[in-house]
């Protein structure tokens, strides 16, 4: 491993790192490093200035705010595993911040990192789409609001601007759901050869509205909108379920690789969401 010269900024408050990215916009931000440092270390990435946000105030942490919980961006996985706003409001976060790497990575990995880093195999990227969240991005420029739906355009790429930071994540507190995620992990990495997330709002035994999330099967996390629409409107049935489980795929181009055939990887997606949506059956 041959490191290139960079420079190393580690700034305190969150003006400062913007007035950094104003004056310098091809610089890497450094969150948690459990992504980023790896990509340096591999010689994929070779930043020329790096700036540290691990001493940056206010960046952290999981409120209440009105009708939403507000999550800050350096707010690490373990963290989200066990918060009891995240576990009340948010269990499919929850459960998809607990099912990440090993402990070290967890106590390290940051919210912000991982869906800012947008891989397509990451399991949080999939949890704050099944909870319809919306990500806050500031800049000198002022504060975007930026729909999760509207977040991951490819393979490593978000819709931020490269002056922009992601500060937090907001999501909606609903009432009557039933959310979970479900994973079928690389026995290596433990990334996601398929992660399905799944938020239903109920009224009685009828599904008023679902949202699904894939992870792990094309270039970047998805809403499965038709699977969705064949959900919604009535009971979750076994008839339902199976309707909508080959449509969990529908229009992917779904991603083949060593460890999985594109055929394999979609048949695991069907799998997967069937044993997500099976144990959301109303009881």
């Amino acid at each position: 491993m041959s490191l290139a010269p960079f420079d190393y900024v580690r700034p305190s408050r969150l003006d400062q790192v913007l007035d950094d990215l104003a004056e310098h916009p091809a610089a890497s931000l450094l969150a948690g490093g459990m992504s980023l440092l790896p990509l340096i270390k591999l010689e994929l990435a070779q930043p020329s200035r790096l700036i540290d946000l691990g001493r940056v105030e206010g960046l952290s942490g999981v409120r209440e705010e009105n009708d939403a919980i507000w999550v800050g961006a350096m707010t690490p996985h373990h963290l989200l595993a066990a918060h009891p706003l995240v576990t009340a409001h948010i269990p499919v976060l929850a459960q998809a911040a607990s099912r990440i790497g090993d402990p070290q990575v967890r106590h390290r990995g940051t919210i912000g990192g991982s869906l800012a880093h947008a891989d397509p195999a990451a399991d949080l990227p999939a949890a704050v789409l099944a909870a319809d969240a919306v990500m806050e991005a500031r800049s000198v420029n002022g504060t975007r609001e930026i729909p999760a739906a509207d977040f991951f355009v490819g393979p490593l790429a978000t819709a931020l601007y490269p002056e922009e930071v992601l500060v937090a994540i907001r999501f909606p507190k609903e009432n009557a759901l039933r959310q979970s995620y479900q994973k079928i992990p690389h026995p290596a990495s433990g990334y996601a050869v398929v992660g399905v997330a799944v938020s239903l709002a109920l009224a009685g035994d009828m599904v008023r509205a679902a949202r699904i999330a894939v992870a792990g099967v094309g270039s970047h996390p998805y809403r499965a909108f038709r699977a969705e629409t064949v959900i919604a409107g009535g009971p979750l049935d076994t008839a339902v379920i199976e309707e909508a489980v080959p449509l969990v795929t529908e229009g992917q181009e779904v991603l083949g690789d060593a460890y999985a055939s594109a055929a394999y990887r979609r048949h695991l997606a069907e799998v997967a969401i069937r044993r997500v949506l099976s144990a959301l059956v109303p009881v």
